[in-house]
């Protein structure tokens, strides 16, 4: 496996980003060694907030959700999955899969982190795989939070403006990262935070995980995932810790997607689910404050 690591300069000066860069490794199938970035932010004694990313954005997307949770006393990370971010990024496309995102996630995760008690929030692909993390060991964690995601086994259907996208990345001649999460907000990006979301992808061979990403949604029921996908649902059809969904009122990916959690999960009956005003897809990015808010006061009423 051919290995790319972007260069630590891309990441200076930064815009609302103080955080100090922390690594782990992990292994491919292959047995090649990837050395994983993560924010670990806040008091190390105190129960762990897991967030996680989607594509193709990385861990600045959580710069303004951070500081709230972090001043209600909560001990937060926030990886970069691999082939983002700070995170190595495997130069061929046909070395990413979501099998293998799960498996260097869960390494992390449990094996080098061995997260307990752990909040999840995850949004995008941050939930399809930390879903998954959720259903593999759920002891580990003591409540979930989910916005604009979705745990997709390929038996529904997607939207339209999933595909589209799913096409546009795979056939443009240059994946624009940062303005695709510009156009993935209501907000409008300043230019130095489209540079920032730019950064981890210095030309297009970093971009490889980026590009294949959309493909590796489950869309039909043949896809390699599709048991695996279904095996979680068994789990999270049986889970009762507390479950909220708070997704934007501006996705056209994925709204209506918390319809399946609230009429599936136990554990999402009875909670005071949010919509939240004013986001795009990139929720964090638009509302990442209030974000932040919504996280620290579930985990306050569900003590």
């Amino acid at each position: 496996m051919k290995v790319l690591r972007t260069p630590e300069e891309q990441f200076a000066d930064l815009p609302e980003f103080p955080f100090a860069p922390n690594y782990a490794t992990v292994t491919a199938a292959d047995g090649t060694d990837l050395r994983v970035h993560y924010l670990d932010e806040g008091p190390r004694d105190a129960a762990p907030v897991l967030l996680m990313h989607g594509e193709p954005s990385w861990s600045f997307l959580y710069r303004r959700v951070i500081p709230v949770l972090v001043a209600a006393g909560h001990r937060v990370i926030a990886p970069d999955l691999v082939g983002f971010g700070r995170s190595d990024k495997p130069a061929d496309v046909a070395d990413y899969s979501y099998a293998a995102h799960v498996a260097w996630m869960s390494e992390l995760v449990f094996d080098v982190l061995d997260l307990r008690e752990a909040t999840f929030f995850g949004q995008d692909w941050g939930g399809l795989i930390g879903l998954r993390l959720v259903a593999a060991q759920p002891e580990r964690f003591a409540r979930v939070v989910i916005g604009n995601t979705g745990l997709p086994t390929g038996d529904g259907h997607l939207t339209d403006a999933f595909f589209a996208w799913q096409q546009f990345a795979a056939e443009t001649p240059s994946l624009p990262i940062g303005q695709i999460i510009d156009f993935g907000t209501v907000t409008d990006l300043s230019a130095e935070v489209i540079a920032a979301y730019d950064a981890p992808f210095p030309d297009d061979d970093h971009k490889a995980g980026a590009r294949i990403f959309p493909k590796l949604v489950p869309s039909t029921p043949d896809d390699p995932e599709h048991d695996a996908n279904v095996a979680a649902w068994n789990v999270l059809e049986h889970y009762e810790k507390p479950f909220l969904c708070a997704f934007s009122d501006g996705d056209p990916i994925t709204g209506g997607g918390d319809a399946e959690f609230l009429r599936r999960v136990p554990g999402a009956q009875g909670q005071d689910h949010v919509t939240i005003e004013g986001g795009g897809h990139f929720l964090q990015e638009d509302r990442g404050p209030e974000l932040g808010r919504v996280i620290a006061g579930f985990i306050t009423a569900t003590r």
